[in-house]
């Protein structure tokens, strides 16, 4: 059974497994991201990595949902971050437009977490570009989970990087779909 509808809040089949976070505190920006891929009650694999470094460094992005149609939107992503060089904001947008219009990319089903030092933001299908207003954001399975936990964490003496570790941790806790293998980036 396939469902077509976009505005379904669960639009992809039943595979499960991906919490991806991004703090941005102190002058650092962090994205993590767990390993774990679940097809129903089943973990396929524990250790992906699910988060990338693009624009030679200077970005980070993570990914959840369909891993062969987020490395389509990462290819995506790195060419607009060519044509528009240090301009993240732009490059974002401009994948959201393409995607939410051209008739290819519309039917992929994935997320993207994407910052540079400056900026972070949540990139979907349906056309949002999203900056947090505290500096931390998440998606997937266990992305409510981890947000939670990392605004809890934001004002106390961790760094961005152990906050992010820290809460991270706490989603593995609580999410089935979440585990304790994490991909994490620093810029």
């Amino acid at each position: 059974m396939q469902n077509n509808d976009r505005s379904a809040a669960t639009n992809f089949p039943d595979w499960h497994g991906t919490t991806i976070l991004a703090v941005r505190k102190d002058g650092k920006t962090v994205i993590a991201g767990d390993g774990q891929v679940s097809m129903g009650a089943t973990v396929v694999k524990g250790s992906a990595k699910k988060v990338r470094r693009l624009a030679g460094g200077k970005v980070i992005a993570g990914f959840a949902g369909a891993t062969a149609d987020a490395f389509t939107l990462l290819e995506r992503l790195e060419s607009k971050l060519e044509q528009y060089p240090d301009q993240l904001a732009r490059a974002c947008v401009d994948l959201a437009k393409d995607w939410r219009t051209d008739r290819y990319l519309r039917r992929l089903e994935a997320m993207l977490l994407v910052a540079d030092k400056d900026n972070i933001y949540t990139v979907t299908g349906v056309g949002d570009v999203l900056e947090p207003d505290l500096g931390v954001a998440a998606i997937g399975s266990g992305g409510s989970y981890a947000l939670a936990a990392a605004r809890a964490l934001l004002d106390g003496d961790l760094d961005a990087e152990a906050l992010a570790r820290k809460a991270m941790g706490i989603a593995a806790d609580i999410c089935v779909y979440t585990n304790g293998s994490l991909t994490v980036e620093t810029l």
